[in-house]
């Protein structure tokens, strides 16, 4: 093999090349526009110096940066000029090339200079895996599992922030659990229709029996008995000056429609996922707990099973392997967690690894068995533990293309 490299500094107008032969000697730098004309621009100055150098591969690489650098992967993957070479296509872990700099003294921070450690990284190999794009289906589905990934994480700060303001309402309402669902139709009328505490627990109990009943479409075995715990918490919370308590209400009628907006949102996308399932084979759906949405989370970021050779290079794709610290006859028992990894893929392990924990004997007393051993941290220990053994499931059930037999 006789490679050029291509390291590629990408920002949202322009982007720097640097073109390394294969000996580490420059051949070039230079600024392109990060649009399809800079693109076309790019293509021509790596054909050139291929052929002035009789060189027979393509080794391009540039910094994992949001989106922006999405557009030039793809127009460089399907380029017609290219196909001839021997050419791949990485996307870096900033943190990979920002620990390979510093092997160097003194480099100044600049487009060129990390372009230059982009392509030099390139050239030592001691990179990740090739991107991913055999099939755009998974990068269809990436987008929608993504997205949804965010929408997720927005519904759960919204909701942290609610409860923050509620406790200024109804002090008592987020110390005892007076309904099962915090969130629920009814504690949410609750929150947002009644003045205050004061008049939530001088209200008539019938009334507000009554109350419970119509929100709640008569689900409530004891509608008396909410509305009592009701009232008694309301007695017990924190009076508000007016003027606050007003400010209040509006925080906390404009946050119930923000969940009630992302809640809807996560919906669309869910149905949007399960449509965009269909066109894939998807054996992890055989799984207890794991449906399309879950499976689909994992798929998306793991693209083909076969890049990876085991379900260890995997976890560590994912970001569930633990660190080493040894020295001399001395060995950590208490590692953490790798800092690397994909984010996405950890989080839909994670979710379908304890939504498996809820349906499966097998995985439910793993889980219960890691989560006894400790006082600390017992929950996220134990599940991490869990979705790492969730992996190997999820490994040899894609490479095998086979579907899951619980065991017995």
């Amino acid at each position: 093999m006789n490679p050029l490299y291509v390291g590629i500094d990408v920002s949202s107008k322009n982007n720097v090349a640097y073109l390394m032969l294969p000996n580490g000697d420059k051949h070039s730098n230079f600024p392109i526009f990060n649009s399809l004309d800079g693109s076309v621009q790019l293509v021509k100055r790596i054909l050139s110096a291929l052929t002035s150098h009789s060189l027979d591969t393509v080794l391009i690489g540039l910094e994992a940066t949001s989106v922006y650098g999405d557009n030039l992967v793809y127009f460089l993957r399907e380029d017609a000029f290219l196909a001839p070479f021997n050419r791949k296509i990485y996307v870096l872990n900033p943190k990979q090339v920002r620990k390979f700099k510093e092997a160097y003294n003194d480099l100044p921070k600049n487009d060129y200079v990390d372009a230059f450690v982009i392509a030099d990284c390139l050239r030592f190999g001691r990179i990740n895996k090739e991107v991913y794009m055999g099939d755009y289906r998974y990068k269809a589905l990436q987008n929608l599992t993504r997205a949804r990934y965010f929408a997720v994480c927005n519904l759960v700060k919204e909701k942290q922030r609610f409860m923050n303001v509620l406790f200024k309402k109804y002090s008592t309402f987020t110390q005892e659990k007076v309904f099962s669902d915090t969130f629920s139709t009814t504690a949410l009328a609750v929150y947002e229709e009644f003045e205050s505490a004061e008049a939530l627990a001088n209200m008539d109990l019938q009334e507000l029996t009554a109350f419970i009943m119509e929100k709640g479409k008569n689900r409530f075995p004891d509608p008396d008995a909410v509305a009592k715990a009701i009232q008694k918490a309301a007695r017990s919370s924190y009076r508000l000056p007016k003027t606050v308590n007003d400010s209040v209400n509006q925080v906390l009628s404009i946050s119930i429609t923000s969940i009630k907006a992302l809640e809807a949102q996560i919906k669309e996308f869910d149905k949007a996922i399960a449509a965009q399932m269909e066109l894939l084979p998807n054996v992890l759906i055989s799984i207890p707990g794991i449906g399309p949405v879950f499976s689909a989370g994992i798929m998306a970021e793991i693209g083909d099973v076969n890049r990876f050779e085991n379900h260890a290079q995997l976890a560590k794709y994912a970001g569930l392997t633990w660190t080493q610290y040894q020295s001399g006859n001395f060995e950590a028992e208490n590692t953490r967690l790798i800092k690397s990894g994909n984010r996405f893929l950890k989080y839909y392990l994670c979710e379908a690894a304890f939504s498996l924990v809820r349906c499966d004997k097998e995985y439910s007393d793993f889980y219960h068995l890691k989560y006894k051993e400790v006082n600390r941290a017992q929950h996220k220990r134990a599940l991490a533990l869990t979705a790492r053994k969730f992996v190997r499931l999820v490994f040899a059930l894609l490479k095998d293309n086979r579907l899951y037999r619980p065991a017995e």
